[in-house]
């Protein structure tokens, strides 16, 4: 999710010339491959087993009875019986693929291949993920897959989150409806986890009650878990971050918490900055306390936006930044932007974007729009559709044109509400990129900015209605196979029931085939093997009564057309 990752792998490999080529691996040897062999071959060796297994257990387990008995009692069924087990069987997996059509759009996954991962994979001899060695062959792929999959991950925290406490909560008071889902919560559960928590939390008795509080999902057991970590240690700053979070019913209120946090973390900080070179511990102690530390002045910053103190919130943003230059996972910047926007130093803006707009990647909605919003100002005020069509465009209108047209293509969904065609809800603690939730969080705090440009949304209307299709939605997901499967299953069942309805006669015909072929099964199955078998003189050899059979079901099934 950081930017620099690419960075780090770099220089990661450059830095390890003892690593082994990608692609390259020492020849198998003989044991290997008679591993491979057996396990390509297993699964061909277990069914003829079965087989000859089946064949060898006929006599006891009865079989030519049985199947003589099945016999007799397919002959006996009448097309009523065919048309009640038809339409039963369409029944049933109608409604199992209702419930995995819902099923599929209230979670996102089929309930069948679910339950099947989860439950019958175990017992079917699969196994969980082995921990490998590291350094290993194994443990080197799984750190590239991981790397691959959080370079891919588009789920992102909101870099503008509003404040449980003292935002969210108002919604609910007026409401009575929570603002934030419990998938939403619980990545920011997750987040909470992995910034403020380490491996060594458990020398310090405040840090272990804090972890436990991350966890917890009632918010009231959360913030006593906060209070009791200050009876133990009167400087937990992770402590006063979640009472200021979640507590603290106004920005006041939180910003006196989060001074109190700046206070105990600085502390905690500098301590663990003497101590990081002493074991791998202690360094994951100073990664932790620094991620504390970011994030509560990050928060206090975002505090003295909110309270109209926009030159001071702008000043620890660009100190934040210096400081710690690494941590662009957390979209500082984009805090650092809205604060320019509202002090409407657009120079400022576009130094910022310079350094973090990139034409061949866009990072973000916001950096998209407020490029765009940064060009569309030089023109908006004289832009005329009518006139346009006339005259042409400008040199500074195709530039603020296509900065439009950048934005909309990287997120579509923005136009809508920044033109008020769709209605602005709470936006959540986390976004998806490019989706509609993205679009929600921008134009939440970025509406005013372009209202405040007289004719930006003129322009922006104008080009985005001439421009583009509708909206299609994003991202797609693909239906699973059993609800194709189950669609299929039911729509077959259905239409042989209405055929054995309709034509009785003709399926009576193809019911009394498969019986007809039982009963040559049957007669196959009940052959004893030449050796063990008494011949009288002149009989016929097995294969040439297996012949004789199969001809003779032939000849009947002619006679029945």
């Amino acid at each position: 999710m950081a930017d620099g990752d690419g960075l780090g792998e770099a220089a990661a490999a450059a830095a390890s010339p003892l690593a082994p080529a990608p692609g390259l691996s020492p020849p198998p040897g003989w044991r290997e491959r008679l591993r491979a062999g057996l396990a390509g071959t297993g699964a061909s060796l277990w069914f003829v087993a079965g087989l000859g297994l089946l064949y060898a257990l006929r006599v006891p387990l009865r079989l030519c009875e049985n199947l003589a008995a099945v016999t007799v009692f397919l002959n006996s069924l009448t097309p009523k019986f065919y048309v009640a087990l038809t339409g039963t069987s369409s029944l049933i997996s109608g409604l199992i693929f209702i419930f995995e059509w819902w099923y599929f759009h209230k979670h996102g996954t089929s309930f069948i291949e679910q339950v099947s991962i989860s439950h019958l994979r175990p017992l079917m001899g699969g196994t969980e993920t082995s921990i490998s060695e590291p350094g290993s062959p194994s443990s080197n792929r799984e750190s590239e897959t991981s790397r691959h999959n959080l370079s891919e991950c588009k789920v992102w925290r909101n870099p503008l989150n509003l404040f449980r406490g003292a935002e969210y909560r108002r919604y609910t008071w007026v409401t009575g409806k929570e603002p934030l889902t419990y998938y939403d919560m619980n990545l920011s559960a997750q987040d909470h986890q992995t910034f403020f928590t380490c491996d060594t939390d458990f020398l310090r008795p405040s840090d272990t009650v804090m972890q436990k509080a991350w966890r917890e999902r009632n918010p009231p057991a959360r913030i006593k878990a906060a209070y009791q970590a200050l009876e133990l240690n009167n400087d937990c700053a992770t402590a006063y971050v979640l009472l200021a979070e979640e507590e603290a019913t106004t920005i006041v209120d939180a910003e006196r918490l989060f001074k109190q946090a700046l206070k105990a973390g600085e502390t905690i900080y500098r301590r663990s900055q003497q101590c990081q070179h002493q074991s791998p511990q202690h360094e994951a102690q100073l990664r932790r306390d620094t991620n504390v530390l970011v994030y509560i002045k990050r928060r206090l910053a975002m505090c003295a936006r909110k309270l109209g103190r926009i030159r001071e919130a702008v000043k620890i943003m660009r100190d934040l930044m210096k400081e710690f230059p690494p941590l662009t996972m957390l979209n500082i910047h984009e805090n650092l932007l809205e604060s320019l926007l509202e002090l409407q130093a657009y120079a400022d803006v576009q130094a910022v974007l310079a350094k973090y707009d990139d034409i061949s990647l866009p990072k973000s909605a916001a950096i998209c729009y407020t490029a765009a919003l940064l060009k569309t100002r030089t023109v908006s005020d004289k832009f005329s559709p009518e006139t346009a069509s006339r005259r042409g465009l400008s040199t500074a209108e195709i530039n603020a044109v296509e900065a439009i047209h950048r934005a909309v293509e990287f997120n579509p969904h923005v136009p809508k509400y920044l033109l008020e065609m769709k209605s602005l809800i709470l936006p959540p603690e986390h976004i998806l990129k490019r989706g509609d939730s993205e679009a929600i969080a921008y134009a939440f705090f970025h509406l005013q900015h372009w209202k405040r440009i007289e004719g930006a949304l003129n322009l922006l209307q104008c080009t985005w209605e001439g421009t583009f299709h509708h909206v299609s939605v994003y991202p797609k997901k693909e239906l699973p196979f059993f609800i194709h499967f189950t669609a299929g299953l039911c729509s077959s069942t259905a239409m042989i029931a209405l055929l054995t309805h309709q034509f009785p006669e003709i399926m009576g015909v193809f019911a009394k085939a498969g019986a007809a072929l039982q009963d040559c099964l049957r007669r196959a199955l009940c052959l004893a093997p030449l050796s063990t078998r008494p011949r009288r003189p002149g009989s016929h050899r097995p294969a040439q009564e297996c012949i004789t059979l199969f001809s003779g079901a032939v000849i009947w099934l002619q006679e029945l057309d």
